[in-house]
């Protein structure tokens, strides 16, 4: 919850290539005061059912950068999830022998008061980030 000296953060993840939430993704939360500060991990979650991590720490009074970080790769790699390549016709994941982004991080700039609702798009071979609301 964002007060009038911090700002909050929420997340969540839709699998774009199954057209559902991407479930139990890990997500680590970091903060730095100014575009020179030394990054502080606060913490993390993990996406529910519905996508979402719900339980994301509090910013620190004078935050203003945030990093997200999300640990795709194992999401990927559950083979309940390797459907999405025959059901879109996809490339099999045979040219790494591994998912493409195995990781993504976004980073992005805060002020106190607001609150930042960062939903990701996601498939095996690419992703998008917005601001939600």
């Amino acid at each position: 919850m964002s007060t009038s000296t911090t700002a909050s953060v929420s997340t969540h993840i839709l699998d774009t290539s199954i057209g559902r939430p991407a479930e139990g993704v890990a997500v680590q939360l970091s903060a730095r005061g100014g575009r020179e500060g030394d990054w502080q991990a606060l913490g993390g979650s993990a996406t529910d059912a519905d996508g979402r991590c719900k339980d994301l720490p509090a910013l620190p009074e004078g935050t203003t950068h945030v990093r997200l970080d999300f640990a795709v790769e194992t999401y990927f790699l559950k083979s309940e999830n390797k459907q999405a390549d025959a059901q879109q016709d996809a490339p099999a994941n045979r040219d790494s022998g591994s998912v493409f982004f195995p990781e993504v991080a976004i980073t992005f700039a805060v002020k106190p008061g607001e609150h930042y609702h960062v939903p990701l798009l996601l498939n095996p071979f690419g992703y998008s980030v917005y601001r939600g609301s």
